[in-house]
């Protein structure tokens, strides 16, 4: 799995015209396949798909961010999106379930159909927030054109219990520890990375980035949680306060220090309001 992270720059595309030679003698162009051709063998149809983000391009046009089942994180240009009544930019909306057709091999692909698929419960109110925050994150945590059905279903997952009302917190935390077990940055926590031993329930910890738990000392500034946080986290048991309230802060470090200390805005706006 890749752990880079990627932004999307959009790149200009320049049609070079062939120029005549300086002799008279006829230029000879290579037989080349239709454009169409191509793009019908580059084409992908009817994959499910959510939209994270989208951004106008142009003056038609919109650059959508969406995370499919089975390509992961791809870039797509809705072309006349932006035009009143295109049916594009109608079913381009976020966490609605879509059935998406596009076509390229580029950084940015076309987008040539997108459907709505129905069957989710909309987000409302804090709940819409969550999932904002959830686009963000994986926005900037998945890189490009790399897969992750485990985790679409997940996200699936995290967008109905948020709908069903679920205790924020704890969806948002089995979210976060699932995207970084994807990601392949999350470490074991039922291990001490020093001793290779399980975690002891009454021992204090913090959790090294890049290596695991590890038993907390005096001039530790990282956040200390105890051996049965961890446990608790890794079997996505968050019944005990103490666990909820650990959890909170450990998660908020580790995602900040895989993000490079890039800001969330969403997660500011969650601690402001409603201290998640």
């Amino acid at each position: 799995m890749g752990t880079s992270k990627s932004a999307l720059h959009p790149r200009s595309s320049h049609n070079i015209p062939l120029s005549h030679s300086i002799d008279a003698t006829p230029l000879t162009v290579p037989s080349q396949r239709s454009q169409k051709t191509i793009e019908k063998e580059n084409r992908v149809s009817h994959q499910p798909g959510f939209v994270l983000h989208s951004y106008p391009y142009k003056e038609t046009s919109l650059i959508v961010d969406v995370f499919s089942r089975d390509y992961g994180r791809i870039a797509l240009m809705a072309k006349g999106a932006k035009r009143p009544h295109s049916q594009q930019g109608g079913a381009l909306q976020t966490f609605q379930p879509l059935s998406v057709t596009w076509s390229g091999k580029s950084e940015i692909r076309t987008l040539t159909a997108a459907e709505w698929v129905g069957g989710m419960l909309p987000l409302e109110k804090s709940a819409l927030l969550c999932g904002f925050y959830l686009n963000e994150l994986l926005v900037k945590l998945l890189a490009r054109d790399d897969p992750h059905p485990t985790l679409f279903h997940h996200y699936i997952a995290t967008l109905n219990e948020l709908a069903h009302n679920e205790p924020a917190p704890i969806v948002l935390r089995k979210f976060e520890r699932a995207l970084l077990k994807e990601t392949g940055v999350a470490n074991d926590f039922t291990r001490c990375s020093l001793t290779g031993k399980t975690v002891e329930i009454e021992q204090s910890y913090v959790v090294d980035p890049e290596r695991g738990p590890r038993p907390a000392r005096p001039a530790d500034a990282w956040p200390r949680v105890s051996g049965k946080t961890l446990l608790d986290m890794e079997r996505e048991d968050y019944s005990d306060n103490s666990t909820q309230s650990q959890s909170k802060f450990l998660m908020r470090f580790l995602l900040g220090y895989h993000l490079g200390g890039v800001q969330l805005n969403t997660r500011q706006i969650l601690i402001d309001l409603t201290q998640l």
